[in-house]
């Protein structure tokens, strides 16, 4: 049985650098964009209007689980974004079966939560002064911005990361309960963290 370990994070907060080194260190296949790959393959749609819907900046659709409700002037819209969600269910189920891994967002902890896999949920959080100082820190997020702008921006991801989450899972985003281990990496080292992590499934 593969183990799974599942990273949601808040914008900046250091949790796909952190899912990057746990992989590196176990020798786990890590999953992040290369799930959007996967799902331009199983429905020829744009790598960017996928990116656009999976990351909560297109539409609110909720309840999306529920099909064939809506109005008719919609329905080309929501079945697309529909089907969107099914390949990546898809895909994620399929990586998580090939090996033991690490999946970054797109809702693989509640995706796989009745799959046949030791499944491991982590969620990343920090204050926003530390997620404004890491964005600053790389590109393009800190390009162009001042502090005020970059705030906005990160409220602004993490309010589409959120919708998705919720839309689909009908679960709360962040909420401790939906996850087996929460880290505040406020003013921690991600290296820190992903050694301790590691341990745990040496």
């Amino acid at each position: 049985m593969n183990t799974v370990i599942t990273i949601g994070r808040e914008f900046g907060s250091g949790g796909r650098e952190l899912g990057r080194r746990i992989a590196e260190i176990l020798g786990y296949e890590y999953y992040d964009n290369e799930i959007l790959t996967e799902i331009v393959k199983h429905t020829e749609l744009s790598e960017n209007y996928i990116k656009e819907i999976v990351e909560g900046k297109s539409h609110r659709l909720f309840p999306i689980t529920v099909e064939h409700t809506f109005v008719a002037g919609c329905d080309y819209t929501i079945q697309q974004v529909q089907n969107i969600y099914r390949a990546q269910t898809e895909v994620i189920k399929d990586m998580a079966t090939k090996s033991n891994c690490v999946i970054v967002g797109r809702c693989a902890d509640f995706i796989l939560r009745e799959s046949d896999v030791k499944l491991f949920r982590i969620f990343v959080y920090a204050d926003m002064e530390s997620r404004i100082r890491r964005c600053f820190e790389r590109a393009p997020e800190g390009e162009d911005m001042d502090e005020k702008q970059m705030r906005k921006y990160i409220q602004k991801i993490d309010k589409g990361r959120s919708s998705y989450y919720e839309d689909y899972t009908l679960q709360k985003w962040g909420d401790k309960s939906n996850y087996d281990m929460c880290f505040n990496t406020t003013n921690v080292r991600i290296e820190e963290i992903a050694d301790h992590i590691a341990s745990i499934f040496k």
